[in-house]
């Protein structure tokens, strides 16, 4: 039912209520498609070489920008620090060669690791809801929540490594404020999945 008074249309409360919810689904379907996008910067920076050569699902790690499998038949080891005999710290320093030892001269990060058999984390070959699933679940993430994801994101030095892995690397090319903000913004948003 509607009335107009000295030229103004007024809706009947029924009609307001529709009008706000349709408002309001307007701004949720937005705010969903703004994290759906959010999460897909979040993908691609996880699924570039610098991370993915570590978050695998078997137990050789992979090196260099074609993901191929690590030479030396290295491997996660019980920690995900390598097999006994020859852990990563073995090969890898707290930090990068200097330039001048040449390319692709094993790099270095602090705590220099694969995760943990028990914890893979794998982001090879997986679908944007796959990953995102499986970045939010607990039992494969090794208990973290969101707040714990984003502050590893921001701060840890290792996952800080892919931005400035070394000579003869490509660093991920997304920059890393960017990923922290859609990160955020994802997370803000209930970090929603992208659909099966």
């Amino acid at each position: 039912m509607r009335k107009a008074i000295r030229g103004v249309l007024l809706l009947a409360p029924p009609l307001v209520s529709v009008f706000v919810l349709a408002l309001s689904a307007s701004g949720q379907d937005r705010s969903h498609t703004e994290a759906l996008q959010a999460f897909a910067t979040v993908q691609k920076v996880l699924q570039h070489p610098r991370c993915q050569n570590c978050h695998i699902p078997g137990d050789a790690p992979l090196q260099f920008d074609d993901g191929r499998v690590h030479a030396q038949n290295v491997k996660r080891g019980p920690q995900g620090k390598g097999a006994p005999g020859l852990g990563c710290a073995t090969c890898h320093s707290t930090e990068n060669p200097p330039a001048s030892y040449g390319p692709n001269m094993p790099p270095g990060a602090p705590n220099w690791h694969l995760p943990p058999p028990e914890h893979k984390m794998v982001f090879i070959g997986l679908s944007g809801g796959e990953l995102c699933r499986g970045l939010k679940n607990k039992k494969e993430n090794g208990g973290k929540d969101l707040p714990a994801l984003l502050e590893h994101v921001r701060d840890d030095k290792l996952v800080l490594w892919g931005w400035d892995p070394g000579v003869g690397r490509a660093p991920v090319d997304v920059p890393h404020k960017d990923l922290v903000a859609a990160f955020e913004r994802w997370a803000q948003a209930g970090a929603p999945c992208p659909a099966p």
